[in-house]
């Protein structure tokens, strides 16, 4: 099957048909929120000039009364621009999906790759998480998922209470043809530090309710970002071969992401790589159209290849 869409096919095909009438549609969303903006100035500023040179207020209320209409007004103006992304990011995504014989949801729950990824320590501690953009199928001859999470934790107390971003990125399940006879960790150099970090890395680490030991990598070239740790030393320096993280990080730069660690476990490879907010087709500018589905169908054949090679290794084995 193909791993990656024919751009200029789609673009021509119904793809194009389909952008070409949201042309209007964005144009019409761009309107509806410049005219919600003018009415919200026509209102909120006669009441600023009351507020500031009116009552006799301290400065803090007066700060509050006046960022919230503000801010008020800024998301009730921009939901239909909002909106227009939206459908058009969906409408790209299915297409590319689509040709790729794959199925893209906006809308998911996560499986037990994210369970996966929890237990060995592939994300950070959060106390709320978001999902979207889902992709699923066979890819390179693969079966796999990839969705987006965004993980928050809540810190500091009282007025200074605020959310803070700890991770966003892909998630992303290949599954393998063979069953691993172990589970290898390979994760970003100085995540697992001794006591007080005096003493370099832990030579064992418990996750997923296993004793994971230290292995030395293959190529010394590695060594200074990844540390690998695993239930069998043979598997584990087979599997994280430098053919084998060479494609990794090529991963890691096709999503304009970093520090992407990955686990082997039970015939699956699960990768957790952090980024920006990915596959944001949808732009509210039609000449970014183009663009936009290139960069996607980009991603995507970046990801076949280390399926293909992740298959590639295990036949030469």
């Amino acid at each position: 099957m193909a791993v990656s869409a024919d751009v200029d096919s789609l673009l021509s095909g119904d793809l194009g048909l389909w952008l070409h009438d949201q042309v209007a549609v964005r144009a019409a969303a761009k309107d509806k929120a410049h005219w919600r903006w003018t009415m919200s100035a026509v209102f909120i500023l006669p009441f600023l000039g009351f507020l500031w040179f009116g009552p006799a207020w301290g400065v803090e209320p007066k700060m509050w009364l006046t960022g919230l209409p503000i801010a008020a007004a800024g998301y009730w103006g921009y939901r239909p621009i909002a909106e227009a992304k939206k459908t058009v990011k969906i409408g790209i995504n299915a297409a590319i999906a689509q040709s790729l014989g794959l199925t893209y949801s906006h809308e998911l729950e996560p499986g037990h790759e994210w369970d996966l990824a929890h237990s060995f320590g592939l994300l950070p501690s959060h106390d709320r998480k978001n999902f979207e953009d889902e992709w699923s199928g066979t890819l390179g001859g693969h079966d796999f998922r990839l969705y987006e999470a965004h993980l928050e934790e809540q810190r500091g107390s009282g007025k200074n209470r605020r959310w803070v971003t700890v991770y966003r990125g892909a998630i992303i399940r290949i599954a393998s043809r063979r069953q691993f006879h172990g589970v290898t960790l390979l994760q970003r150099a100085g995540k697992h530090k001794s006591f007080f970090g005096l003493g370099g890395k832990k030579d064992t680490v418990k996750l997923g309710g296993l004793h994971l030991q230290y292995v030395d990598m293959v190529s010394p070239q590695f060594e200074d970002t990844f540390d690998l740790y695993s239930t069998d030393q043979v598997e584990a320096r087979w599997l994280a071969h430098p053919e084998y993280i060479e494609r990794l990080v090529a991963l890691e730069q096709s999503f304009d992401g970093k520090n992407v660690r990955t686990l082997f476990h039970r015939g699956e490879l699960v990768i957790a790589i952090e980024s920006g907010n990915m596959f944001e087709s949808g732009s509210i500018n039609p000449a970014d159209d183009h663009a936009k589905v290139r960069e996607c169908n980009a991603q995507f054949g970046t990801l076949a290849s280390l399926a293909e090679e992740l298959d590639r290794e295990r036949a030469e084995r």
